[in-house]
């Protein structure tokens, strides 16, 4: 598994609350795929995304009661939807806790979750719309 993370997801109780924190008060640009119920922020080499909790505790199939301040995924995207397969299979080898198997996704993606050994929650994926340099470096496209 090459050794990169993609994109940081953080729920967020209010959306438009978390815009105006990041947008307003510490100046970042958000991406031009920012739309609806989601907001990306291009980081040198990564990216970092705005989800409401409560759809990202859907999608990674968490209970609703899962604490406010630990909701949010560390993703490594990768180039197919075999290398998804093979990366969270190595995942589950070395200990990871499945979630939610990698399946298609409503987003035209492919994507699964596992949690690491101290509960962390990992999303692999494969998104169509976010190239991958040769480096591992994840763009949010044009």
């Amino acid at each position: 598994m090459e050794q990169r993370v993609s994109l940081i997801t953080l729920g967020v109780s209010d959306l438009a609350r978390a815009r105006r924190f990041y947008e307003d008060g510490l100046g970042w640009v958000p991406h031009h795929k920012t739309q609806g119920d989601v907001a990306f922020y291009q980081l040198p080499g990564m990216a970092l995304g705005l989800f409401p909790r409560t759809e990202l505790l859907k999608d990674a199939t968490l209970p609703e009661d899962t604490p406010a301040g630990v909701v949010m995924s560390i993703a490594i995207n990768a180039r197919s939807t075999e290398e998804v397969d093979a990366i969270f299979a190595e995942a589950v080898k070395a200990g990871a806790t499945v979630t939610k198997q990698p399946e298609t996704v409503f987003w035209g993606g492919y994507s699964g979750y596992f949690r690491d050994p101290d509960g962390h929650l990992w999303e692999v994926a494969w998104n169509p719309g976010f190239p991958i340099a040769e480096d591992g470096t994840v763009s949010l496209g044009d």
